[in-house]
């Protein structure tokens, strides 16, 4: 997928100049990509900004067509529009989760979904009463668009979004911008709603207490390729090159020369420290600790996520 971008030098007469010969540079968002997800499966779309997942998810929902290759969602070219594949897909975007007329109140809204998508009155009223008591809509219906949350809208919009049950749900960012209890919310729905339902969902997020609680598989993307293509759990197995070793001393207190044994990544009370030691040297130097200290607690873990990921992208953008 390509996209065309202006380009001109900063200055008024530069600025005057565009305007009659206006110069553009091609950007290639997304290029050779490929996979595939089972139904039922929910997987997490990781990557940078600006490695291509909004796009991937806009061609996926029929909102952009590419510049070249192709794509199928439930069997069907999905940038041809056909209204038997839009009845069954959703795309919400944490960013704008509900569109429409902001005077419109959340019940106006959600019947214009049910018109547009032809949902028959008593299918309707069966979801309206499943995803109101769900998503806590009741005090929400009568009130306009427009005086809603951030939190609000975005309750508002997954009733919008799922009010015709789609079969593949495309979430890009869904608790962007929510406070930490109203974040919850969502995964704990969302959560439910895949395993009720059992829709395919593709998400995508920066936050990824979302990806944790969701999804059991992952790509990564660079660039508009897959870097890793699995499950959550091995994620850091494959990109990290280092592992963490938790010490705790049995004298409170104690000290050591931690730095003969790794990097010391945190320390804490009771001489309680974290190491950062190489994924391979991790069986040699627990030896050495239990063999030369005395030590009350020991435990290996996997890097924190957020932190993987973060050395990812770093590593990406250089």
């Amino acid at each position: 997928m390509d996209f065309r971008a202006p380009v001109r030098p900063p200055g008024l007469r530069a600025a005057l100049a565009s305007v009659v010969r206006p110069r553009y540079r091609t950007v290639r968002a997304v290029r050779g990509l490929e996979f595939a997800l089972r139904p039922g499966e929910v997987a997490g779309f990781l990557g940078p900004n600006g490695a291509g997942k909004t796009t991937t998810m806009k061609m996926l929902a029929g909102i952009l067509h590419p510049t070249a290759g192709t794509a199928r969602v439930l069997g069907r070219v999905p940038w041809r529009r056909e209204r038997s594949l839009l009845r069954r897909i959703a795309l919400v975007r944490g960013s704008r989760p509900l569109g429409g007329p902001e005077e419109l109140t959340v019940l106006d809204t959600l019947r214009f979904q049910r018109l547009l998508y032809e949902v028959p009155d008593a299918e309707f009223r069966r979801n309206l009463a499943e995803l109101g008591e769900l998503l806590e809509l009741a005090e929400l219906m009568g009130r306009q668009v427009r005086a809603l949350s951030l939190g609000e809208r975005m309750r508002a919009g997954l009733a919008a979004a799922l009010v015709h049950r789609p079969r593949v749900l495309f979430l890009d960012e869904p608790t962007i911008g929510l406070d930490v209890a109203a974040a919850a919310a969502v995964r704990a729905f969302l959560a439910g709603y895949a395993e009720r339902t059992a829709a395919t969902v593709l998400l995508t997020s920066h936050h990824m207490p979302d990806v944790e609680a969701l999804c059991r598989r992952v790509l990564l993307i660079e660039r508009g390729r897959v870097r890793y293509d699995g499950a959550l759990d091995r994620l850091a197995a494959e990109l990290a090159p280092h592992q963490l070793v938790r010490v705790t001393p049995a004298v409170a207190g104690a000290t050591a020369e931690w730095e003969r044994f790794g990097t010391v990544q945190e320390r804490g009370e009771g001489g309680r420290v974290a190491l950062r030691v190489p994924r391979a040297e991790v069986p040699r130097v627990v030896g050495e600790l239990l063999a030369r200290l005395p030590v009350a607690e020991l435990a290996v873990e996997e890097p924190p996520l957020e932190a993987v990921l973060a050395r990812f992208h770093q590593e990406d953008a250089e």
